[in-house]
């Protein structure tokens, strides 16, 4: 018998299977290698992009919103009474803050305005004898005068004796008494002019403390002056003031707290006045310079706002140089990691005022470095103080008022 030929159906011949296969597998190769190109292709534009991106663009989302952390501290030592500014309050610059007690210090304001009449009234009185003392001088010179008139005379009568002893007109004890006559009319001149020399020290005594002076220009009354405008401004410093316009923040103080100069009570931001520090990676800072434009983007508002703001300034060295604990590389094993440099951004004030930033919040930064002709440092100077405020200064005008007003009250009609 012979064997019967293979099939030739094309469903279930080994030819047709094998046929089907090599073709599955070919084509799996294809679309493998399709997807490598691919993935290659976009890979490659992506790093393109990137690295394109990176010529005109410095990005990074270490960026986070700075501000000016106004420290608000007593000037003088009292218990609180009153606390006019809480947290999350705006408050305006000047606007009473804290309210301490002001007895003590009004005790003490009343102390120096009596310390300052008494003063007033001693200069009085040292001008007065000064009258007395220069009379005192012209009585003892008209002593001295009286005194050589007594030794002239005295002088002419023993001369006369002397010159009739020799006829025997007078007797020798008539003699002696004219010569003692005239040793006392001596030493009473000698004493009258004494007391004429310590009456002028005595009147000189008494102009060196007045010469030259009005009694409102004298030392005395001047540090007593002095001591109430010193103790007028402690009792007006009993109120605090805010230094800035701003929002309070992290208040500490508490009523009836006894709180000491300088002790922290709490804070003012103002949040008119803030910036963005961006951290870059020290490899991003070769193209940025000094006044090149920014974006700003901030996760309150997302991608619905977008800040623009300008490059101010480059940090003088990374946050690990300024560290409280600083990294020493110098010892032990090294692994080097990539340092970050703060940049400052500064933002436009119209948009702070329609979107305002609270300090600390994160932002991202897109710096376009593509003109990068500007300065690496600003070479500008200051043309004013970064910051300043004149709520602390003294109303000399008040306290002028006042010691004026005690000095003529005292002075009995003169200045």
């Amino acid at each position: 018998m012979s064997a019967n030929p293979p099939s030739s159906n094309p469903n279930g011949s080994p030819a047709a299977s094998n046929g089907n296969g090599n073709g599955k597998a070919a084509r799996r190769r294809k679309l493998m290698i399709t997807a490598i190109v691919v993935f290659v292709l976009a890979g490659a534009l992506y790093s393109g992009y990137n690295y394109w991106q990176s010529l005109r663009y410095a990005y990074t989302d270490d960026a986070y919103v700075q501000g000016n952390l106004v420290q608000v501290t007593p000037q003088v030592g009292g218990t609180v009474v009153a606390i006019d500014g809480d947290d999350t309050q705006l408050v305006k610059v000047g606007q009473p803050l804290v309210q301490l007690d002001g007895a003590d210090t009004h005790v003490a304001l009343q102390q120096a305005e009596a310390m300052l009449a008494q003063a007033v009234r001693q200069v009085r009185v040292s001008f007065a004898n000064n009258g007395t003392l220069a009379a005192q001088v012209a009585v003892r010179q008209t002593d001295v005068a009286t005194a050589q008139a007594n030794l002239a005379k005295a002088e002419d009568a023993q001369r006369r004796r002397q010159e009739l002893a020799g006829t025997g007109a007078v007797g020798a004890e008539e003699l002696r008494q004219a010569q003692i006559a005239v040793q006392a009319a001596k030493a009473a001149l000698t004493t009258a002019q004494a007391g004429v020399k310590a009456a002028q020290e005595q009147l000189a005594g008494g102009e060196a403390l007045t010469a030259g002076t009005v009694i409102a220009d004298n030392p005395s009354v001047k540090l007593a002056a002095a001591k109430v405008r010193e103790a007028y401004l402690a009792y007006e410093r009993t109120t605090i003031p805010a230094p800035v316009s701003g929002v309070v923040a992290q208040r500490t103080v508490q009523l009836g707290q006894r709180v000491a100069p300088g002790m922290p009570l709490m804070w003012v931001v103002p949040l008119n006045n803030v910036w963005i520090n961006a951290n870059l990676k020290e490899t991003q800072l070769r193209d940025v310079r000094i006044g090149q434009p920014a974006k700003v983007v901030a996760d309150t508002y997302g991608s619905s706002f977008t800040y623009t703001g300008r490059v101010v300034g480059l940090s003088a060295g990374t946050g690990a140089a300024f560290s409280l604990l600083p990294a020493q590389n110098a010892t032990g094993n090294w692994i080097k990691v990539v340092q970050r440099l703060p940049v400052r951004i500064a933002l436009e004030p119209k948009q702070l005022a329609s979107h305002p930033l609270r300090v600390g919040m994160s932002t991202e930064v897109t710096i376009t470095i593509s003109d990068h002709k500007g300065p690496l440092v600003t070479d500008m100077p200051p043309t004013g103080p970064a910051a300043s405020t004149d709520v602390y200064a003294a109303d000399w005008k008040k306290a002028d008022a006042l010691v004026n007003s005690i000095v003529a009250a005292n002075a009995g009609g003169k200045r």
